[in-house]
């Protein structure tokens, strides 16, 4: 039987490292740095890792909000979700991650993008 992306991203604890490693990137982005100001760094790490186990097939452990509820009137811009996508991809790069389950997990945060984009 074939391996879970959840699975493949190196389950729970491959997950919070690359969540981690991510919101650091977000945090040092230029483009979207000034979101996180004053943010509860843990919390957002803790979310995003939460968010990715149970969006990738792995334990339901998220219990935040939705995507649309987390980015409800923030406007943000195609330039901003890019530069967030990019974020994710250099993490999962970070970690070694291979070519197929980055176009997965590229998959999702584009069928994601309605969700966060200018809403």
């Amino acid at each position: 039987m074939a391996q879970s992306l959840y699975e493949r991203l190196g389950g729970t604890e491959g997950i919070r490292r690359i969540a981690s490693n991510l919101v650091d990137r977000h945090i040092a982005n230029p483009k979207i740095g000034a979101r996180f100001a004053g943010s509860d760094v843990a919390t957002v790490k803790r979310h995003a890792a939460d968010f990715f186990i149970t969006g990738s097939g792995g334990p339901e452990v998220y219990t935040g909000k939705s995507m649309l509820e987390a980015h409800h009137r923030m406007n943000i811009s195609d330039e901003e979700y890019m530069a967030a996508v990019d974020d994710v991809m250099a993490a999962l790069s970070d970690e070694g991650i291979g070519d197929t389950e980055k176009g997965e997990v590229l998959f999702i945060f584009y069928s994601l993008r309605p969700e966060v984009v200018r809403v």
